[in-house]
């Protein structure tokens, strides 16, 4: 048996390793961030995305003291960036910044995904939500949300929808309408939503939904009028343009919103996403931070990684009925 002095001495050694050990974490913990961070955008550069990253980044780079860096990756409607973030190191040094539809609701379009958005990311704060207004032609006659309803029911059959493309919310909503309606609208998806504009300008088309910085000159300019918005309140950029739930439609698709959110690769240590999700809402919170946010049609959140979380739980069912409904599916 050892006697007094040799256990005092083993005590003090064990006492020792263990204030080295967590001395060791605790510099590691406050070494972070010791390299350049890399923000992966799945879109080309000029978009909606691409901005608000670029004014996260900037502030964030003061905020952790390394240059943020954006990595535009776009291709395959943001699948190629998204995977290459899914497939990223968990070391804190990558993130995604990217649209709900390639985190969400892409599970439910696509067959065949290369990453799996719930499995391969951990959730670290909203950026924005972005809704969409509903526009028609100002010759239709057309007021508001409900003289839409009575105009596609009156003209079963005879009526079309326009959208940026396959599985995009304006195809998503239009093609819900057209199946709660019994209406059997034609879908004409467009690679963009300017060439759809246009369209629904010289009437090809009945009507759309579209984002609010691409439609807001068309309403300006009287071309295009906007009779709804979607979402839980109305947009700053339209005020006087009432939401689909204030005229009497209230499914979940209209309650809904696309947003802008970032992401880390799943096993990402908790305590970076922790941390950089605090400067990411104190980031959005700043006053010219939400000044720009709104001037673009959207709306600032900002939330923690928990709360991200429920709301993309909440969300889960809605987008997994409303693609089953469409019938969309992506290869």
């Amino acid at each position: 048996m050892m006697d007094k002095k040799s256990r005092r001495q083993v005590l003090a050694t064990a006492a020792i390793a263990l204030m080295a050990m967590c001395v060791g974490t605790q510099a590691q913990a406050q070494a972070y961030p010791n390299k350049p961070i890399k923000l992966i955008v799945p879109y080309a550069p000029g978009g909606a995305t691409d901005i608000i990253a670029r004014t996260l980044a900037e502030k964030l780079s003061d905020r952790l003291g390394q240059p943020v860096l954006i990595d535009n990756r776009a291709g395959a409607g943001g699948v190629t960036g998204t995977d290459a973030a899914a497939k990223a190191a968990p070391d804190g040094y990558t993130f995604l910044v990217t649209l709900g539809t390639t985190v969400l609701i892409n599970q439910f379009l696509y067959e065949k995904l290369p990453y799996n958005p719930g499995r391969d990311f951990s959730l670290v704060s909203q950026l924005a939500l972005a809704p969409v207004t509903l526009l028609v032609n100002p010759n239709s006659g057309i007021n508001n949300a409900n003289d839409l309803k009575a105009h596609i029911l009156k003209n079963p059959n005879k009526l079309s929808y326009g959208s940026w493309g396959m599985g995009s919310y304006a195809h998503l909503a239009g093609a819900y309408l057209s199946q709660s309606l019994s209406a059997d609208l034609t879908h004409a998806a467009y690679k963009g939503e300017a060439p759809m504009l246009q369209d629904l300008v010289g009437g090809q088309i009945d009507f759309a939904f579209a984002s609010a910085q691409t439609a807001k000159p068309y309403i300006d300019g009287g071309k295009l009028r906007s009779i709804a918005v979607t979402g839980e309140q109305r947009m700053s950029v339209l005020p006087t343009v009432p939401t689909m739930r204030e005229q009497g439609f209230k499914d979940d698709i209209f309650r809904v919103t696309g947003w802008i959110a970032m992401a880390a690769p799943a096993k990402t240590p908790n305590d970076v996403v922790q941390r950089v999700s605090a400067e990411v809402r104190a980031i959005v919170a700043l006053p010219e931070t939400q000044e720009r946010i709104n001037k673009m049609g959207f709306m600032p959140v900002g939330n923690t990684p928990e709360q991200f979380s429920a709301v993309y739980k909440s969300e889960f069912p809605v987008w997994e009925r409303v693609v089953k409904l469409s019938g969309a599916k992506l290869d």
